[in-house]
Order: structure tokens, then sequence, then C-alpha cells
């Protein structure tokens, strides 16, 4: 599983699922902080639909923290101030990088919670869409 999707099923879903992956880490393995979760502004990027050019729609707050273990660095990077949060995708970053045998285990438990996550959007959208309103069947 790729990065970018694995950090995105640990944000959206429950912080209980990141904090119980890190904590068989934390179980089994010593790590160093080498930046302990700290708050910082980054700047979004935005492209413009009309000319598809980028530009810089503001600055957002991230609590971000990177973790060194077994050699490997680990970087946990979110939105808003979540700093428990920020070293738990830390760490299991660090543990993806160094390719750790628990790491193995987990597939089954992320593409759980994705596919909730996904059930969670559809069943939003469909309340959504019940609200709507068709302009055309109205009369005048």
């Amino acid at each position: 599983m790729k990065r970018k999707r694995r950090t995105e099923i640990l944000i959206q879903s429950d912080t209980d699922l990141a904090e119980s992956l890190a904590n068989q880490i934390k179980q089994t393995y010593s790590f160093k902080e080498i930046v302990a979760p700290q708050y910082g502004l980054t700047m979004v990027k935005m492209r413009e639909s009309a000319k598809k050019s980028l530009f810089y729609i503001g600055e957002v707050l991230v609590t971000e923290a990177k973790v060194e273990l077994n050699g490997q660095i680990g970087i946990g990077i979110i939105q808003g101030m979540h700093d428990g949060l920020a070293l738990n995708l830390a760490i299991i970053d660090a543990a993806y990088n160094a390719s750790f045998p628990e790491t193995l285990s987990w597939k089954d438990a992320l593409v759980a919670a994705e596919a909730e996550i996904k059930r969670k959007k559809a069943k939003q959208q469909a309340e959504l869409m019940e609200t709507k309103v068709s302009f055309e069947t109205m009369d005048v």
C-alpha cells in the first residue's frame, strides 16, 4: 500500500487505528524523536481552473513530527493541532520504511477502515441527495 493512501486512511478513520498500530511498534522497538510534535504553517496550492495555473490560496496550521526507528526516518504531518496523531503517523511511516514484519498484518485493518470510510461518505452523500430540489418539476 502506498504512503499517500495509507496516510489518508489513518487520518480519515478513527484515531484509535493509528494509535493501536503505533502501539504495536512502541511495545517492540525503541524510537528516537528527531522532531517532537510541533506546530507550523504550510502554504496551500490551488489550480486556477480557467488558466490551469497554480497559485497559493493561503496558509493552514499543521502539526508535524519526525522519528527515527531502526535507522529509518518517519514523518507525520496532519492539519490542525493533533500532537499524538502526528507522532503516531511518524512511527507508522518509519515502521513501513524499515519494512517491519508487523506492517504486513496491517493491510487488512487499513483496507477495512478504508471500506468503512467509503461507506460513511456514501451514506452522507445519499442523505444530501435526499434534500436536493429538482427545479424542473416545479410549476411556476
